[in-house]
Formats: structure tokens, C-alpha cells, sequence
């Protein structure tokens, strides 16, 4: 599984190389800006790419903007986003990007290596993969008028984990509730939220940004 990496930082950019090798993974490229990480995108066409939101020149969504990019160029390119911090706007763009595999991660999660390397996997394989903050922090953003008011506590909740990537049986066991309780509390969640009931992997992520595109940038 060939990946490409960006990150400035050569420390981290450095760990990311050995560990996902140690993993199994074939890093095709690791770059440290944008200029240069859209064309190692689009030249190597990888499994999956590894991308820090902020890189030089200017330090703001440059790692972001290149990632849509590829996007559009090569649709469906599975693409993991690294933030230092919660920034909605940024999972707003990554997410309102249907096509292919999407993740965003804390930084900080890359010390769990378990669940980094699940979470890569996952992209690669056209899932997604949210981090628990990040969703906590779109989920509760105040908004009285979004359609998540319809939603009751334990549907929150499945919303929750089903943006951060679990399947139903993950959420069951998370929950300490039954598949089958979970699968109604989907369903309901997609009726309320105006989606069509889907097992797609993609689509059940798409009721996160359902609430996100209610509430105003």
C-alpha cells in the first residue's frame, strides 16, 4: 500500500516514515510543502496520503487546499488530514468532498499507533475516519435551530461514533446495546437528518455534514 506523507516538521515527518513502513506501508513520497506535495500526488497517485493542514509557504490550509486538489485531479484519492488543533472549517471542506476515502486526526492520536495505523487503513480503503474531538467539538457547536435538535441523546451519540469510522457492530460494543439497536438508531438518524438509509461507508458520514452545512461559516 503506497503512501505519501506531508509534514514540515522533519521529526515528525521522519516518524511517520518509519512507522508506517514498519507497518507494512511503501511511503512513495514524503514532501515538507505544498508545491511540492501536490506534485508527489499527483505523480505517484498513492493508496492513501498522510497531510499536515498547515505547510509552508504560508502556513494556514495549504496542506488542505493541495489535498482537494489531487482531488478533483485524481477523484477519489483517499486522503488523511493531521491538525494541531480542532479546525471546523477545515473538516467542513475535507468532508463536503464526497468522493473516496477522508480522514481527520489530532496530532497527538499518531501516539496510539494501533489506532493511527487502523485509521490510515481505513482511508485507504475508502472509509473514513474522524477523531473523537473533532466530532465532539462539531456536534455540540451551539446551533438551536440545526437539525441535530431532532436528534435524541442516544442518537448523538451513534452520530458521534459513526463519524469517527466505527461500523454497527463497533458501535454496539462501544455502547453496550445490541447490533440491532444500533441499526435503528441509524436509520432514524438518516430519516431525520433527510438522508436515504445506506451501508455505504461514506454516506453515513454525510449525516455529520448534514448538521455542518446548517450551520453558518
Amino acid at each position: 500500500m503506497r503512501v505519501v506523507i506531508a509534514e514540515d516538521l522533519a521529526l515528525l515527518r521522519d516518524g511517520l516514515v518509519r512507522l508506517l513502513s514498519a507497518h507494512g506501508f511503501t511511503v512513495a513520497e514524503a514532501v515538507d510543502n505544498e508545491p511540492m506535495l501536490l506534485a508527489a500526488l499527483l505523480r505517484h497517485r498513492p493508496d492513501v496520503a498522510v497531510i499536515d493542514v498547515r505547510l509552508p509557504p504560508g502556513f494556514t490550509d495549504e496542506g488542505l487546499r493541495a489535498a482537494l486538489e489531487a482531488r478533483r485531479r485524481v477523484p477519489g484519492l483517499p486522503v488523511l488530514i493531521l491538525s494541531q488543533y480542532v479546525e471546523q472549517l477545515y473538516a467542513r471542506e475535507l468532508l463536503a468532498d464526497r468522493g473516496g476515502g477522508v480522514g481527520y486526526l489530532l496530532k497527538d492520536r499518531v501516539g496510539d499507533v494501533e489506532r493511527f495505523v487502523d485509521a490510515v487503513r481505513q482511508v485507504a480503503a475508502g472509509g473514513t475516519a474522524m477523531d473523537p474531538e473533532v466530532v465532539s467539538q462539531l456536534l455540540t457547536r451551539r446551533d438551536r435551530q440545526g437539525p441535530l435538535t431532532a436528534l435524541t441523546p442516544r442518537e448523538r451519540e451513534v452520530l458521534a461514533l459513526m463519524a469517527e469510522g466505527l461500523s454497527n457492530l463497533a458501535i454496539a460494543a462501544r455502547l453496550g446495546v445490541s447490533d440491532k439497536a444500533v441499526g435503528k438508531h441509524t436509520n432514524n438518524i438518516f430519516a431525520k437528518l433527510g438522508l436515504p438509509p445506506s451501508d455505504d461507508h461514506n454516506r453515513r458520514v454525510m449525516a455529520v455534514l448534514a448538521y455542518l452545512q446548517a450551520v453558518p461559516r
